[in-house]
């Protein structure tokens, strides 16, 4: 007998975020469909950079707290229609100078198989904010 396949619901987008704020990568690629792709809010390219597979999506997702290791994402709002959902929040974090981001920000999923296949974030270009 088939498994039935799970169904990505505004919780899940939740559950997601919160293992972000906890820096949980085991987690976060719990989530992560195997043929996954992140595009990051910056980059060289249209879509910023991309990371393709899980070993790349990965190391995506590391660099966030490598390079801002408070970070946070925080007043999510999360909303799923069909194979694609979006989540809302304002990402919070202090970069190595000591400059503070705050900024809102939303992910762009798209999903497969009850997995997220990629996850595009955007992030409002706000001037840093001076050290704390």
């Amino acid at each position: 007998m088939n498994n039935p396949q799970r169904s990505i619901t505004a919780q899940t987008l939740a559950d997601f975020a919160d293992a972000w704020n906890r820096h949980d990568l085991e987690a976060l690629m719990g989530f992560m469909h195997d043929e996954c792709v992140f595009h990051a809010v910056a980059g060289p390219d249209v879509l910023g950079r991309t990371f393709s597979g899980r070993t790349e999506v990965a190391d995506g997702f590391k660099a966030a707290w490598i390079n801002i290791p408070d970070a946070a994402w925080l007043d999510g709002v999360h909303f799923v229609a069909g194979d694609r959902g979006v989540s809302e929040c304002t990402f919070k974090g202090t970069q190595a100078d000591g400059s503070r981001i705050e900024a809102r920000m939303v992910d762009v999923f798209t999903f497969k198989d009850g997995k997220i296949l990629v996850k595009n974030a955007f992030r409002k270009n706000r001037p840093p904010l001076a050290a704390a």
